[in-house]
């Protein structure tokens, strides 16, 4: 076990997913009521279904692959993360669920006076940069927008580039950034895996994987935003609170299921 720098202690992921299971089980057989697990990891990477070989650590570093949606991410300390174990009404509405948890992280980071919204087509929450066409050249070496690789090759690889690219520091370079994670498997009816939101975490670890398969934008944390320390036991009441307000006040229904007219 170990412990951050303000008392939370650090959970192993296997540990952790052994946990969901156990709820997840016990939620489905109406044991327990709703339960959402937070909790801070030790660093390590998790890669969902959808992965790419091509966006794993180059240097063979161990990723855990686990059955939730998504791609690779990390977790680790300065880093909040969220199991909500929820039974929703079948058919279930997956959207509308991840919906919520983007409305509660949203609000706990307008609490703490980050504004962040969605980006269509990609799940989480994020801090917007600057229209593209009005970023200067990138801080970190002087790089034209108009030589940008991003924006020509589908198979360039900012890990084989140095901090010009480096997803840490896509506030530099003015691009949106992610501030909140979400991945998220639903069996039975019931919720397992989450969301994760960055408190203060070294973001450096995220430089070794291509972040949630995403080449092209970056991660950003509170701490960075704010230009001030936060830490996660400063967070983590409000991100309850939110959470409880939100879960609390949908009434979630089934997945509306177009019929074909006979």
């Amino acid at each position: 076990m170990g412990f951050g720098a303000d008392g939370v202690e650090y959970v192993d992921y296997q540990a952790a997913w052994d946990e969901q299971r156990r709820v997840h089980a016990a939620r489905f057989a109406d044991e327990i009521p709703d339960t959402c697990l937070l909790l801070e990891h030790h660093p390590v990477y998790t890669a969902g279904r959808r992965t790419d070989p091509s966006e794993r650590p180059l240097d063979g570093t161990p990723v855990i692959d686990v059955d939730r949606g998504g791609k690779i991410t990390w977790h680790g300390p300065g880093q909040l993360v969220g199991y909500p174990i929820q039974k929703l009404p079948r058919p279930v509405d997956v959207v509308a669920h991840v919906r919520r948890l983007e409305d509660a992280l949203i609000r706990t980071c307008a609490e703490f006076g980050v504004e962040t919204s969605r980006v269509e087509g990609r799940s989480g929450v994020w801090v917007l940069g600057d229209p593209v066409e009005q970023r200067p050249a990138s801080a970190l070496g002087g790089l034209s927008l108009d030589l940008d690789p991003r924006l020509h090759d589908d198979e360039f690889d900012p890990r084989m580039n140095g901090p010009e690219y480096a997803p840490s520091n896509a506030g530099q370079r003015r691009e949106d950034r992610k501030v909140a994670a979400i991945g998220i498997r639903v069996a039975k009816g019931v919720t397992m895996h989450g969301f994760s939101l960055n408190v203060n975490p070294d973001n450096v670890w995220f430089d070794r994987i291509i972040p949630c398969g995403i080449r092209d934008a970056g991660v950003t944390s509170l701490a960075n935003e704010l230009g001030r320390e936060v830490t996660v036991g400063e967070v983590l009441p409000v991100v309850e609170r939110h959470l409880r307000e939100v879960m609390e006040a949908a009434e979630p229904r089934a997945r509306e299921i177009e019929r074909a007219s006979a």
